[in-house]
């Protein structure tokens, strides 16, 4: 159960009379029925109020039935949401209180000031999610404008009657509202202000609203909708005693929401950490058993060599890249610890070319589908990338070189991104020929093209291990972004392991993922 729906249980329990004990000693609801009836009588005899013709007085028959006696003196049989105790009575709401809709005057801009005197102006803005008062406002209105809104007092209660419809505030602040609000007041003779407002946040008063606006385009409330919506009236002792009750039980929420937002947080994370936990095992050489049958890893070393060899008579790298450097069990490589004997630890300039993708103009960019789509970081997501609805494009006149483009087995991560994203990595699929990466994506293509490489290099790279070097070289870049330097990077280093041991891994791997996924869907 979340912390709103233990909330909304506890608050139903108490507009069901079941949060606490009836006391026979209270002055039963009816009573003060009573009393609010003759008081109006009195005013409408005294010419001070109209008599409400839409009034509706709610009794119980003898057969245990609820009913409405009308101004006419008309009755008919009304459904009540639920049984109540004996001392409490259903009532429409327009019994209780008064009813009215704030106005705005217009153009709004033309009645604004800065001015000290002008008026406190309470818009929905000013209201915070989950808050019980209205505190401050941000805005003040000219006294010319109050002909056109309403003025209301300090404790008058406030409710949304438009977008997030129901919402009820108490203003702690004098002001004039817009007619996105409506005001409640005159309720101090028959509900204690707490007890209203917790009905008003209560599903019984909501699910109402809910019934009255169904099937409308514009989900409205006005002034004879709430009006007219049942409430259940408590003596006014009890009332006070279930504020109490309600009072020391939302504690009680509070911190049961603050554990159950931890173990929320702990499960949104834990399966990003068991496979973050997977890669480490996995780099390490912990996942899957060593074959001593395994051709060893100087075997794909030499196919590595072959092709920058090739790559170096096409002029497409220079003569000082050719060297694969290999780094020394206990040396410097201490973040994989000690890696499997039959495994080497190289840096990454020696198993990558690395590119950056296209720079552009933001003018030569378009979102017309025209042309070739870029990507950026954004699209980028850990192990994965995907195109998105509102990629860019940009004519085939603007690419100067195929190396943009999206290869099959390359892997790409951004160059600037937020903290929390760096140590991104993706693996292209397939050869993407009308997809180029942006300049801010470093394309990352294995001398030694294959998928069981290219599997095994992503994970490597997603690794916690790798992670920690990555974060170590990544420069902040003005206030929000984070670079990693291009030849920074070039130097650190991953284990390789030999090829079929790398076949198994990545295949543990893509299983245990995908059991993960299974759990946590």
């Amino acid at each position: 159960m979340t912390p709103e729906q233990l909330k909304a249980s506890i608050l139903q329990r108490a507009m069901e009379g079941k949060l606490v004990p009836q006391n026979p000693n209270d002055e039963p609801a009816s009573e003060l029925l009573k009393r609010i009836k003759a008081e109006k009588e009195k005013l409408i005899s005294e010419g001070k109020i109209k008599r409400d013709k839409k009034e509706t007085e709610i009794f119980r028959g003898d057969d245990g039935k609820h009913y409405g006696k009308f101004a006419d003196g008309s009755t008919q049989e009304i459904d009540v949401p639920y049984d109540i105790p004996d001392t409490w009575e259903w009532v429409r709401f327009s019994t209780l209180v008064e009813i009215v809709r704030g106005g705005s005057p217009r153009p709004i801009k033309d009645y604004l000031t800065s001015e000290v005197d002008g008026i406190n102006w309470i818009k929905i803005g000013d209201t915070e999610k989950g808050e019980k008062y209205i505190n401050n406002v941000k805005e003040k209105i000219k006294k010319s404008g109050l002909n056109k809104t309403r003025f209301v007092k300090k404790g008058t209660f406030l409710l949304t009657n438009s977008m997030s419809f129901g919402r009820p505030y108490i203003l702690n602040v004098d002001g004039a509202i817009h007619d996105g609000w409506l005001a409640i007041s005159n309720y101090e003779n028959s509900l204690n202000k707490d007890y209203l407002f917790y009905i008003l946040s209560s599903n019984v008063v909501y699910s109402q609203f809910l019934s009255l606006i169904s099937g409308a385009v514009v989900k409205n409330l006005n002034s004879d909708k709430v009006a007219s919506i049942l409430i259940p009236l408590p003596p006014l002792s009890e009332q006070q005693r279930i504020i109490e009750a309600i009072e020391s039980a939302l504690e009680k929420v509070d911190e049961y929401a603050e554990s159950y937002n931890r173990l929320e947080q702990l499960d949104k994370e834990f399966p990003d950490k068991l496979k973050k936990s997977i890669l480490q095992y996995a780099m390490q050489g912990k996942l899957v058993e060593q074959d001593p049958n395994d051709e060893s890893v100087e075997v794909l070393l030499e196919k590595i060599r072959a092709e920058k060899q090739k790559l170096f008579e096409e002029g497409k790298i220079k003569k000082k890249d050719l060297d694969i450097s290999i780094v020394s069990q206990g040396d410097d490589n201490s973040y994989y610890g000690n890696i499997p004997m039959n495994w080497v630890v190289i840096k990454i300039k020696d198993i990558f070319s690395m590119n950056t993708g296209l720079s552009y103009k933001k003018g030569d960019l378009s979102i017309n589908n025209k042309g070739v789509r870029i990507i950026r970081g954004g699209n980028i997501k850990p192990l994965e990338f995907s195109l998105l609805d509102n990629d860019y494009y940009i004519d085939t006149q603007f690419i100067s070189s195929e190396q943009v483009y999206l290869k099959h087995n390359q892997l790409i991560t951004p160059v600037a991104t937020s903290l929390e994203h760096i140590g991104k990595f993706a693996r292209i699929d397939k050869d993407y020929d009308g997809v180029v990466a942006g300049g801010f994506i470093f394309q990352l293509t294995p001398f030694e093209s294959s998928e069981i490489i290219s599997k095994f290099l992503l994970f490597n790279l997603s690794s916690p291990l790798f992670y920690k070097q990555l974060k170590a070289i990544t420069k902040l870049s003005g206030q929000a972004l984070y670079n990693i330097p291009k030849t920074t990077l070039s130097e650190l280093l991953i284990p390789l392991a030999p090829f079929e041991e790398q076949e198994l891994i990545t295949q543990k791997v893509e299983k245990l993922f995908e059991k993960v996924n299974q759990l946590w869907k």
